[in-house]
């Protein structure tokens, strides 16, 4: 749960960036793309934000009570968020990525670590806030 919701935020605070897509859908969908002969609008597998996006299998979730549970989340944090009661457990993230890879991603290294969640690193912008 701790890692479910530690991306929500990430996708949030992106929301809120003057440097990403002004709404969730935008954030999750943002990357490149290219139109498929079906003239449907496909990503380009490993170009996009969050790889699960466009890592070329089907998103089509299975029902069941992970799929439950993942949409209950979802509806907390949206709710909670828009309330303005909710702690943001990765301190302001904006990117993550897994923290089994073999090589890291060269925008981390300009980045701050905010957090380690389960199994991925949390990061946030050098900037000093006072």
């Amino acid at each position: 749960t701790a890692g479910k919701l530690a991306v929500a935020h990430v996708t949030l605070n992106r929301v809120d960036s003057k440097w990403f897509p002004n709404s969730v859908c935008e954030v999750v969908y943002d990357g490149l793309h290219y139109t498929h002969s079906s003239g449907k609008k496909m990503p380009v597998r490993d170009r996009c934000q969050f790889s699960w996006y466009c890592d070329g299998l089907l998103d089509d979730p299975r029902e069941g009570r992970t799929w439950r549970s993942a949409q209950e989340l979802a509806k907390k944090v949206l709710v909670n968020y828009h309330d303005n009661a909710l702690i943001d457990i990765t301190d302001g993230a904006t990117h993550y990525h897994a923290n089994w890879m073999e090589k890291y991603p060269s925008w981390s290294k300009k980045k701050k670590i905010m957090a380690s969640i389960d199994r991925h690193i949390f990061y946030g912008s050098r900037k000093k806030t006072l």
